[in-house]
């Protein structure tokens, strides 16, 4: 039996702890779903937190993921880390430094993750919808987010999946409510098209 554990904030969470399964209403158990006929018995361990920013996962780890000595971990972590940035009333050069305490915990997590686990590692780009100017701000301080993300990925061997291009276009084609509820937050049908990004990205 091969062990993929999956980490995040409420995206990831998707209400586990209410749901039969602990798995939760969103992407997770739904890629749980279309692999459970795979060659391989899965064990599929949703430990996203709600309102977890990338230090909370850093810090809980250990405890959440490497104890378990998974073959797979997936990421997505980062949105509430730059919801905090562009709200803080800081200046612009440390709003800089919060994002590069974000990037050193998530730093921490793939050092950790490569020196103690033989787990493949999968980062998810974080991802965020405008509506109306709404959530605009945000965009370039995802968009930093990302690539440092990226470049750590490549470092560490890991993969980085885009989700934000690939979302953006199914809002193009289907419109915004069809994919989030906020801007943030998924639908869905939006978990459904991130479970399927996932899946490919997986290879299982």
């Amino acid at each position: 039996m091969g062990i993929i554990v999956f980490l995040g904030d409420s995206i990831t969470d998707a209400e586990r702890k209410a749901s039969p399964n602990q798995l939760g209403y969103g992407y997770v158990n739904i890629l749980a779903e279309a692999i459970k006929d795979s060659d391989t018995d899965w064990n599929i361990v949703n430990r996203g937190v709600d309102g977890y920013i990338t230090e909370r996962v850093a810090r809980t780890l250990h405890h959440d993921c490497i104890s378990l000595r998974p073959d797979y971990v997936s990421i997505l972590v980062g949105i509430n880390d730059i919801g905090m940035i562009v709200h803080s009333q800081a200046s612009w050069q440390d709003k800089l430094y919060l994002l590069e305490d974000s990037i050193r915990s998530y730093h921490e997590m793939l050092f950790d993750l490569s020196r103690e686990t033989t787990a493949k590692v999968i980062t998810l780009e974080p991802f965020v919808f405008s509506k109306d100017d709404k959530y605009q701000d945000w965009i370039p301080w995802q968009k930093k987010m990302a690539k440092n993300i990226h470049k750590l990925a490549k470092n560490y061997g890991a993969r980085f999946i885009p989700t934000q291009e690939p979302l953006n276009q199914k809002i193009e084609e289907l419109g915004y409510d069809a994919v989030t509820t906020d801007g943030i937050h998924l639908t869905q049908l939006g978990h459904q098209f991130l479970a399927e990004i996932i899946k490919e990205s997986f290879q299982l």
